[in-house]
């Protein structure tokens, strides 16, 4: 792999994929974590109430996946703590904080002479510039090791504490339930808490060889807010003199020619930005109605968005395009009587249920921007670059976010809001209608394959494929981080998984080849694997069949996972609990699909019933997942079940198409998310594993359009090969 610019600024985290969002307190860059009133600081995680309560640091967002409790957990467990005693306060910037995590994924592919240097470099890079961010499925993997050190370092000191008190040896003693143990005596961590000593800080410290919280199904910190109402989601900000905005932004490419806004209502106030137009009023409702009565030309670009985008993924199919990796002789992927197969799946919108929101306050030249943002640090650069002042300046307080997958790392709303609160003179709350936050999505792209193989009842014989797709890194690091933007390229990145298969493939090719696309292009949750998985585990499906009537599809993939034995496992477990495949009665099936993706295995078995006349249903979904070591199962097995859901309704139901530069899905009318009704039943089964963790939020996605599409042909309903499934 040569390592090019490009690929060491994605290194450093830049631009890895994000998906979940962040708390509800500010991240200012000046000064560390501070204890109040009462409270003892312990270590640069770990504080100490009057009242015993133990605070943990967590530098990750809470969005629903369950990361305050889970990162608490791990804390809590080394240190012995009564979990109904924990509590969470977000890290403030810092160095101890930044989400080294974010090097993980891009780093793996990189040759081991320099995958060291990288790693040092893109983690001080990362360390320097305070980037925390959530996303990636890294907040386990990135802060397991930090915060397990950061609970057994409290402790030691602790019982070094309490030790002195009693006169013993500090290896007599030990922590449990928030108490240090002394034989008969007990010392609760509130009185030894203030006599603890950073002397006693041990390096390295010793963990615990038993845990005592990790994997158990803790009560969750993050629910009681969102069960009594009293959690703060990004339009639940209120602030005095606060006004509302509503936002109308310029078609794709468009330029503004002309603002008509004769008929405005007095009590409404026009802004003209960047690419926007904004009425500001006392209500949201007002300020949306006086919207609707200015009117706006503009000179289209010179090559709107349209339907040449997705025809133009298919011409680049016939192009030479770049491989990345050729194994083998592969010779009888070109035979005649080699399978043959065109794939294709559409753009994406993120379509969270809550639409882009901000709310921003400028007093004295500084700015506080309250927002369901998925990254603080992007969000502070890019408020300050706007209005020209200093990144120690702004202020960023992210709230709840109410869906993310990747869309809240952007910063668009952030700016908007400030921009529009600076020209009003008052605070502002920035709300985006349904239908701007379809029309102006970071869209997940469009993407296309043709493969070609060749199989036998043993395995593949040959592989060759290649995947048309755009350059996701460069349109998201052009917007948030031009600094560090390059021209688009190919690469195993841009096409995540497809490179490296976990079955045992002696022919091998891929290649990726690039294509024209004009839209802005983000993040979406699993990011490349969201494609590629359903294309590789469509192609390696077909092959199975295509060796003999008799093969079985699971069996088929175990025997060409003999020296995986972590994959053979998770499928072999699955398909355990999901039955036979194949065709199980008139109208049935049931198909499989195997995704690696973000250090997680992921398989699942998809049973589809078909009814004439009717779209494709799908009744019950079995998935296996081997996370590496598990924190909180129930969290595990809810993020599971959240990315089948919302994999699911990307391949029955997902599209987004473009006409003269606008999107022509505008609500969830012509977008639409499988419901309460449609959903299936869902069996999550986590293989216990010793390995190191792997990522949760992510990973339950891939899997799900090809184990459907597959289930379908199994029914008797034919191959599927394009998304989605049900016609939009």
């Amino acid at each position: 792999m040569a390592v090019t610019r490009r690929s060491l600024l994605i290194a450093t985290g830049a631009g890895a994929a994000v998906a979940i969002g962040w708390a509800v307190w500010p991240r200012q860059r000046t000064g560390n974590w501070s204890a109040g009133d009462g409270e003892h600081l312990v270590n640069a995680w770990v504080k100490i109430g009057a009242d015993g309560r133990v605070i943990v640091a967590v530098p990750q967002a809470e969005m629903g996946q369950g990361i305050w409790s889970g990162l608490a957990q791990i804390v809590a467990d080394e240190l012995g703590a009564d979990w109904e005693a924990v509590g969470v306060e977000p890290a403030p910037l810092g160095p101890d904080y930044a989400n080294r995590g974010m090097l993980n994924d891009q780093l793996a592919s990189m040759p081991a002479a320099i995958r060291g240097i990288a790693d040092w470099a893109g983690a001080r890079l990362v360390e320097y510039f305070d980037l925390q961010i959530t996303g990636g499925s890294t907040s386990v993997r990135a802060f397991e090791t930090p915060l397990r050190h950061a609970g057994a370092s409290a402790r030691a000191m602790l019982v070094a504490a309490a030790a002195r008190r009693w006169q013993v040896a500090p290896e007599d003693c030990d922590t449990a339930a928030g108490f240090v143990i002394h034989k008969a005596n007990r010392l609760s961590f509130a009185d030894v808490a203030g006599d603890v000593s950073a002397d006693d800080a041990p390096d390295p410290p010793v963990l615990r060889s038993k845990p005592v919280l990790i994997g158990k199904p803790v009560l969750r910190l993050d629910i009681p807010s969102k069960t009594d109402g009293s959690a703060r989601f990004g339009a639940d900000v209120r602030l005095p003199g606060m006004m509302y905005a509503a936002i109308r932004q310029d078609p794709i490419g468009a330029v503004r020619t002309a603002v008509d806004a004769k008929a405005l209502p007095r009590t409404a106030r026009l802004v003209e930005g960047p690419g926007f137009i904004a009425v500001v009023a006392d209500g949201w409702y007002a300020a949306k109605t006086a919207l609707d009565t200015v009117n706006t030309s503009h000179r289209a670009a010179a090559t709107p968005a349209g339907p040449w985008l997705e025809a133009g993924l298919k011409a680049a199919l016939d192009s030479p395009g770049d491989p990345l990796r050729s194994d083998g002789d592969l010779s009888a992927a070109s035979a005649a009587d080699a399978i043959t197969a065109d794939y294709t799946l559409p753009f994406l919108a993120h379509a969270c249920l809550e639409p882009m929101t901000a709310t921003a306050s400028l007093n004295g030249g500084k700015c506080e921007i309250w927002a369901p943002t998925q990254s603080a640090s992007l969000a502070q650069w890019a408020t300050a670059r706007a209005l020209g002042i200093p990144d120690a300046d702004v202020t960023v307080y992210p709230t709840f976010l109410g869906g993310g997958f990747g869309r809240k790392a952007e910063t668009d709303a952030v700016v908007q809001a400030a921009l529009i609160a600076r020209a009003a003179g008052r605070p502002v709350q920035l709300i985006w209608s349904r239908e701007e936050d379809f029309g102006h999505d970071m869209w997940r792209p469009a993407a296309a394959a043709r493969m070609r193989g060749a199989s036998t009842p043993a395995g593949i014989v040959a592989w060759n494929a290649i995947i048309a797709v755009p350059d996701v890194a460069v349109s998201f690091l052009g917007r948030n981080l031009p600094a560090m933007a390059s021209e688009p390229s190919s690469s195993a990145a841009a096409i995540d998984g497809a490179a490296e298969l976990p079955y045992a493939i002696d022919n091998f090719r891929i290649t990726h080849t690039l294509a024209a696309c004009p839209v802005p292009l983000g993040f979406w949750r699993s990011v490349g694997h969201s494609f590629t998985g359903f294309i590789t585990e469509s192609f390696i499906d077909e092959l199975a069949h295509a060796a003999g009537e008799s093969i079985d599809p699971g069996a088929f993939r175990l025997a060409m996972l003999k020296d995986k034995p972590r994959h053979a496992a998770v499928l072999r477990a699955v398909l355990k609990a999901g039955g036979p495949l194949g065709q199980v009665s008139p109208g049935v099936g049931r198909g499989v699909a195997m995704v690696e993706s973000f250090g997680s295995i992921v398989a699942q078995v998809a049973e589809v019933e078909l009814v004439k006349g009717a779209p494709p249903r799908v009744t019950q979904v079995w998935a296996a997942i081997d996370c590496g070591r598990t924190i909180n199962p129930d969290s595990v097995r809810a993020q599971v079940e959240s990315g089948i859901i919302y994999g699911l309704t990307a391949a029955l139901h997902g599209r987004v198409t473009f006409a003269g530069g606008v999107a022509q899905q505008a609500n969830f009318d012509t977008h639409p998310l499988v419901s309460l009704a449609d959903s299936p039943l869902i069996e999550v089964i986590i293989i216990a594993s010793n390995e190191p963790p792997g990522g949760v939020g992510e990973p339950g996605t891939p899997p799900i359009a090809p184990a459907v599409a597959n289930a379908i042909f199994a029914a008797g309903g034919g191959r599927r090969r394009n998304l989605p499934l049900v016609s939009a």
